[in-house]
């Protein structure tokens, strides 16, 4: 990540500036893939979209596969946080959400420290495996951002990601990002099997999707889809807060419990 700097694109945001201006810090919650090689170029694209629209930005990475915290992270978080550019930070985080799990199995503590750590950062992209995810915003209607490939193992990988969300957290409402090539033939199809099986299994919903291409330079414009898909994000981040009541058994519960322990449409 140390190579996350990113250059300022051409000025293609200023609407998009003043749309979020006035709002709170929002959250981006993109759930890890281990079968996704480019993590770091997702990510890298995506503060370069947010760069643009001047955001401050704290990329909190704690998928299995990123770097451990400081020791001292345990204590102050501020020190440990590693600015890339003008409005971009990092955290490696790796652990950091189980370290702050309670007795009602939430680390949304930890959230609080983060925004504490780093007031100046509007946005906190959370890069994180589900289960993670599903500690750190128990009440949070988010928009996971799932990550995905050309890979078949990716997709199976994603879909199984989006059952454990509805689960446990009742999270209906998803975006795709697929590392692949800008011309790959597969990228429709993969991003409408899985909105396919996402309701028919799931009754959830696949919104947008967006192609991140793994071998794109840090200076190329990241494209009008990706533009779009964040500017949703942040809007979605902002209409709502609150997930449902904990205690009922909304219609969501049986339903994704039967899917996870139905057949795996993608294997």
């Amino acid at each position: 990540m140390h190579d996350l700097l990113v250059p300022s694109p051409a000025d293609q945001a200023h609407g998009l500036r003043r749309l979020f201006a006035g709002a709170g810090q929002q959250h981006l919650a993109l759930v890890a893939n281990p079968h996704v090689a480019f993590s770091h170029v997702v990510l890298e694209r995506l503060t370069t979209v947010l760069d643009a629209m001047g955001q401050h930005t704290l990329v909190v990475d704690a998928a299995d596969s990123s770097p451990a915290p400081q020791e001292l992270a345990a204590l102050d978080l501020r020190a440990c946080i590693e600015p890339l550019s003008e409005r971009v930070s990092y955290l490696a985080a790796r652990g950091l959400p189980l370290r702050h799990v309670d007795t009602r199995g939430s680390a949304a503590h930890l959230l609080d420290r983060l925004q504490a750590a780093a007031p100046q950062c509007r946005v906190l992209l959370v890069h994180a495996g589900a289960s993670d995810l599903a500690r750190l915003y128990p009440r949070r209607a988010l928009r996971p951002l799932l990550l995905a490939s050309d890979l078949p193992e990716s997709l199976t990988q994603a879909y199984a990601a989006m059952k454990l969300l509805v689960l446990r957290n009742g999270l209906m409402s998803y975006d795709l990002l697929l590392a692949a090539a800008p011309d790959s033939p597969r990228a429709p199809r993969i991003a409408e099997r899985l909105a396919s099986c996402a309701d028919s299994f799931l009754g959830a919903a696949l919104h947008g999707w967006a192609v991140i291409d793994p071998a794109c330079d840090v200076r190329d414009d990241p494209g009008a889809a990706l533009q779009q898909l964040v500017a949703a994000q942040l809007r979605a981040a902002t209409e709502d807060t609150e997930a449902p009541p904990a205690g009922a058994a909304p219609h969501w519960y049986a339903h994704g419990r039967a899917a996870l322990h139905g057949a795996a449409p993608l294997n």
